[in-house]
């Protein structure tokens, strides 16, 4: 997509984002729901297939655009983004790199339009950031395959029409090579969906158990039509979504920072606002240069992806850093709110609560530096 045509779409995404989701932040956070007129207003601006190949109905942007556009949608509830945010990252990237030309055609146009709801289905009891726990199996019978298993913490699950389910074949010892991704349907015989969990923050983005119960689908489900090429195909969609990640810290932690410097030059202590007393100043800038330099890394990082320089440590950087950074954002925001950081109803403890979730997902921190470790001791060799 052509950089204007790029900007109109960030432009019209941070009105809706700030003139109509804003606006709803509390009530979404209160009733664990997103508005249904806002998940049409997405899915009429494209906002379901804006990563997406623009051949399959997607806005076909590219790694730094969509930073942009997604730094947008991380002022407000990270709720709103989780609509469509599986669609766009990796349930929807995994078709788009591994699937077949006719899997393309048949699912990505309903994913992009926001007909159907994606979700990815892989973390399970023991098995969450190592495939090698993956105790859900796929048994090739005939021209089906019978999948068996639990998988936990699924987003959208209570709402996905299809389900993007991460099975074994058993037949190999390296989980990487014996692991597949299977598109099974919200209603193929067998799956169910338990309760929506209730979580410490992010309400209004629903995640649930789901059960596969000798669930019986065609062979050509197998993304790709070849065994054990899901999880490779899966861990290089990762490093977009980790991006994404990133690029979402960062616009959390501007609203954040935004915030906190409104209510320090509001708030007045003996005669005057709190912006005048150094200790805060010393809080703000910090969280001011976290946020610079969050915002910088992630641009760079996005600039080497698209470059195809690098698609690995650079992801797991931004990643890191960022999804850390705006952890410690929101704790100074909450400092400088004092008790009132700590009532429901402000806009700083809803985030605060919500940002702890981004150092999970996607890969933890922990596994975001086993990342780059590796990768910089591999280039040390090479050098």
């Amino acid at each position: 997509m052509e950089d204007a045509d790029v900007r109109a779409v960030v432009t019209a995404v941070r009105r809706l984002v700030r003139e109509r989701v804003v606006p709803l932040e509390q009530q979404i956070d209160e009733t664990d729901e997103v508005p249904g007129e806002l998940r049409q207003a997405a899915a009429d601006m494209g906002l379901f297939g804006f990563a997406l190949p623009e051949e399959h109905g997607g806005l076909g942007l590219s790694m730094s655009q969509e930073a942009l556009l997604v730094m947008e949608l991380g002022w407000t509830t990270p709720a709103f983004r989780s609509l469509f945010g599986t669609n766009n990252g990796i349930a929807g990237h995994t078709v788009s790199e591994g699937g077949t030309d006719q899997q393309k055609k048949e699912w990505l146009p309903k994913i992009a339009s926001g007909e159907w709801t994606a979700s990815f289905a892989l973390t399970e009891a023991e098995a969450g950031s190592d495939p090698a726990g993956l105790r859900t199996t796929a048994v090739r019978e005939g021209d089906c395959y019978v999948l068996t298993g639990a998988k936990r913490y699924i987003t959208n699950a209570p709402v996905a029409d299809v389900l993007l389910v991460f099975a074994r074949h058993g037949q190999h010892t390296d989980a990487s090579r014996d692991v597949s991704a299977f598109l099974v349907p919200r209603n193929a015989p067998g799956l169910s969906v338990g309760p929506r969990d209730h979580k410490m923050g992010q309400h209004g983005a629903m995640s649930a158990e789901v059960f596969l119960d000798d669930v019986r689908v065609p062979a050509s489900a197998l993304v790709g039509e070849v065994e054990g090429e899901g999880y490779r195909t899966a861990m290089r969609s990762l490093a977009h979504g980790r991006l994404h990640i990133a690029a979402l810290c960062v616009g959390m932690a501007q609203r954040l920072q935004r915030e906190t410097v409104q209510y320090a030059l509001a708030r007045q202590q003996a005669g005057h606002p709190i912006a005048d007393f150094q200790l805060i100043q010393g809080l703000v800038a910090d969280s001011q240069t976290d946020v610079e330099a969050g915002r910088a890394l992630l641009m760079s990082a996005c600039e080497a992806y698209d470059s195809g320089a690098d698609r690995r440590m650079l992801p797991s950087c931004a990643k890191y850093f960022c999804s850390e950074m705006v952890g410690r954002v929101a704790d100074r925001a909450v400092q400088v709110h004092g008790g009132a950081g700590y009532m429901r109803g402000v806009a700083v403890e809803r985030f605060y609560r919500d940002a702890r979730l981004f150092r999970i997902y996607e890969g933890t921190s922990q596994v975001q530096q086993v990342v780059i470790a590796k990768q910089a001791f591999a280039r040390a060799g090479q050098a």
